[in-house]
């Protein structure tokens, strides 16, 4: 066999399951993972949302940004008021955007075919997808700290004062790196499965994680005898820097929700019906994340009594139990950090290795599915050193701030499209048309309309972002981006909405129509450029069949 023989073999071999009958532009934009989710896999009820959200809530991050307000001076009423706002609000968010997906059962890489074009949403796609194994990196190094307080409850001499390595940073050592590997070796089987399935893991997480965190707040209650001096002490700031710390308490709990935000039809795409990614999800979001926030402070005030200091890392805090000790405490620890390993491997998969497996499935269809894309994920966060993303709460935070920054925008250009520019109206068959007559082709498949907003919303943050990480810059600048997934979102929103005005969009309806998409409508099938749309039977010509079928 000839070298471009064993090319051509290898290439079918590793090409992933498509359809019959597409071109190659076609191959390029579709695969199973991509089309529509068809209805013997719309498993999804609003208990297995409110299962989702109580296991994803229950994590070391949450607990550690309601903590970091504490250590930025607030009283605890108000770290805790500033998490049930800002929640509440990534519960509208995650809604809103999550509707669409529960309407036309399509994941945020198709979607975003409608406002950023064919070929223009392979930048906000590749954007979430960086995003996306950045953090898979530091929830899997964070999850790596738990397996290291569980081999050191055993053997204590598993201990990094001790043995501390070189690895030309003070931000790791040779035993947390290795837990960090174990973590990582033992979270590869859980990628496997197919989307659809993992809310059974998601669901014994929900049993699990809680019940870790429940004997973890009792036990430090127990040993400082109480809920310690948090009850009673004041916050330590006044005036403006009293609310603009409150304002940054909200905006990192928002920022906690910004992958989640823009990816959340990749999860309601599984409804069985739309309302049971609606109300279930309006109400767990910021009751079950506020509770574990509480969790948070009041062990974070605990520490206090205990320690004489604010420690505001769970894991640290259990690091401790085992340095003073008895034998039962070190299982106690090891207990503990188990649920809190667990929690970080659910929390991992739902907010990362999931987002990530469905972008590169949309960048590379005709190679890579969701399962391929979170190995290439798990793969990436390893390579990038997670360690130094974690060291102080003030760091961690403006983290938070920057990853919201730039899908604010991505989620306000997808958000003013779908609900002000078309009304509800998607053609599901065009989302996987490479033709230039295809109403999501715009020009030479980019929109421009949608870039201009995304840069927008992008630019009105930079120069805070700027400040944020060590610049001087103007203080109203600082303003601005304390507040800048709000800031992101709307000036996006706003511009794309103007744009199209000026510049109409094609496809679009006059009315409200949410129209669906049902297994038999779904035809992603054409022949060539010289067959109009009209004879195919598809594309713009669906407006008119689902409206007269939608009011029949």
């Amino acid at each position: 066999m000839s070298l471009m023989g064993h090319v051509k073999y290898w290439a079918d071999k590793l090409a992933v399951e498509t359809e019959p009958g597409l071109t190659s532009a076609q191959l390029m934009l579709y695969n199973v993972d991509l089309k529509p989710v068809e209805k013997e896999r719309r498993i999804w009820g609003g208990w297995n949302y409110v299962g989702f959200w109580i296991a994803d809530s229950v994590n070391i991050g949450t607990w550690m940004i309601s903590s970091s307000m504490i250590a930025g001076g607030l009283s605890w009423w108000q770290a805790w008021l500033c998490v049930w706002v800002g929640y509440a609000i990534s519960a509208v968010f995650i809604v809103i955007s999550g509707r669409i997906g529960a309407i036309y059962h399509l994941s945020f890489p198709a979607l975003s075919r409608a406002s950023f074009g064919v070929w223009g949403s392979s930048w906000p796609i590749f954007n979430r997808a960086a995003m996306s194994c950045v953090w898979y990196g530091v929830v899997a190094y964070i999850g790596g700290q738990c397996v290291y307080v569980m081999i050191r409850a055993i053997w204590t001499s598993w201990d990094a004062a001790k043995m501390p390595g070189s690895f030309g940073t003070d931000a790791t050592n040779i035993p947390e790196y290795v837990s960090f590997i174990i973590f990582w070796l033992l979270s590869l089987p859980a990628l496997w499965f197919p989307v659809h399935k993992l809310r059974h893991l998601f669901t014994a997480k929900a049993f699990v994680a809680p019940a870790g965190a429940t004997a973890f707040l009792i036990w430090t209650l127990v040993r400082a005898k109480g809920a310690g001096p948090i009850i009673k002490q004041p916050s330590s700031l006044h005036g403006t820097d009293l609310a603009w710390e409150i304002v940054k308490g909200i905006m990192s709990s928002i920022g906690n929700f910004a992958t989640l935000i823009a990816n959340a039809s990749d999860f309601t795409r599984f409804a069985r019906k739309p309302a049971h990614a609606a109300w279930p999800q309006l109400v767990i979001i910021p009751t079950s994340f506020a509770i574990t926030s509480l969790f948070g402070i009041l062990v974070s005030s605990s520490s206090a009594v205990i320690y004489g200091e604010y420690i505001w890392n769970p894991v640290l805090l259990l690091g401790k139990f085992i340095d003073d000790g008895s034998s039962a405490d070190r299982f106690g620890v090891f207990v503990i950090a188990f649920t809190l390993a667990f929690a970080q491997l659910g929390t991992n998969i739902s907010a990362n290795s999931v987002s990530t497996g469905t972008s590169l499935a949309a960048l590379v269809p005709r190679y890579i599915s969701i399962r391929r894309g979170s190995y290439i994920c798990a793969i990436v966060g390893l390579a990038m050193c997670p360690y130094n993303f974690i060291g102080s709460s003030s760091k961690f935070t403006t983290y938070l701030s920057a990853y919201s920054v730039f899908l604010s925008s991505i989620t306000g250009v997808i958000v003013a499209d779908y609900y002000f520019v078309r009304k509800g109206y998607l053609c599901v068959n065009d989302l996987y048309n490479a033709r230039k007559s295809g109403p999501y082709y715009y020009t030479y498949g980019v929109n421009w309309r949608a870039y201009a907003a995304y840069l927008c919303g992008i630019l009105i943050n930079v120069v805070g972002f700027a400040g944020a990480v060590g610049a001087t810059v103007p203080q109203g600048a600082m303003y601005i981006f304390q507040v800048n997934f709000f800031t992101g979102f709307g000036v996006s929103v706003g511009i794309y909405y103007a744009l199209c005005k000026l510049f109409p969009v094609p496809a679009t309806s006059k009315v409200w129509m949410e129209v669906g998409v049902e297994d038999g409508d779904f035809r992603p099938q054409y022949q060539d450029d010289k067959v109009p749309d009209e004879e195919m039977g598809i594309g713009v010509t669906e407006l008119e069949f689902k409206s007269s079928r939608a009011t029949a």
